[in-house]
């Protein structure tokens, strides 16, 4: 897989807090691009970015709450993570319970932040793995016949090369023909392998 270039995104009303981040985070070598407010960071939100995103749970307008609903809801895997207060420990737990990635509570060791940081980094490459997996897989899926899709369904269901031959009235030659061709336009060896990639996208 290619490099990600990561960056990681500080949303925060707060000009101290983002500037002493800035400084925290350039010293440890990351890009950093920090937002005064949710509503200026979806503003600039792509689908393609990749890194982390540093939220402050209450900010005016839009809080961090609602800026973490609005992105779930626009399918972003970019990973969050909560900046709190104490009294909104609550919040963020309920928070990691419809994906956030941490929270870390206000006021923080810099070490802290920084670990928390690495681990949403290391989140985002396997999420981008991911994603580039699933994506040569249905890249492959679309190359088979609508026969061999058939058959690769009933492979997938467990069904036995003879009763794959009964369900779709052909010859088991014809089954193993196109079971083949599966096997090989889908880059697999084994039935494990067939069975993981196409649950994968399920």
């Amino acid at each position: 897989m290619t490099e990600l270039t990561q960056t990681i995104y500080v949303v925060d009303d707060d000009e101290a807090m983002r500037d002493s981040m800035t400084w925290l985070l350039e010293g440890e070598g990351y890009r950093v691009n920090c937002f005064d407010s949710a509503e200026h960071f979806l503003k600039e939100r792509r689908d393609d970015m990749h890194g982390c995103l540093v939220l402050d749970v209450r900010m005016p307008e839009m809080s961090g709450l609602e800026l973490h609903e609005k992105l779930d809801s626009l399918g972003s895997e970019l990973p969050v993570i909560f900046v709190t207060g104490h009294g909104d420990v609550p919040m963020a737990v309920s928070a990691l319970q419809r994906g956030a990635c941490d929270f870390i509570e206000k006021p923080f060791h810099n070490e802290d932040l920084l670990s928390r940081i690495r681990r949403a980094l290391e989140l985002d490459c396997q999420l981008a793995a991911r994603r580039q997996r699933d994506g040569a897989i249905a890249h492959r899926l679309e190359q088979l016949t609508q026969r061999e899709r058939e058959v690769m369904q009933l492979v997938v269901a467990g069904k036995l090369n003879k009763q794959i031959a009964d369900t779709l009235n052909i010859s088991m030659k014809t089954v193993e023909a196109h079971r083949a061709r599966v096997m090989e336009k889908m880059g697999v060896r084994t039935l494990a392998e067939l069975v993981t990639a196409v649950m994968s996208l399920n």
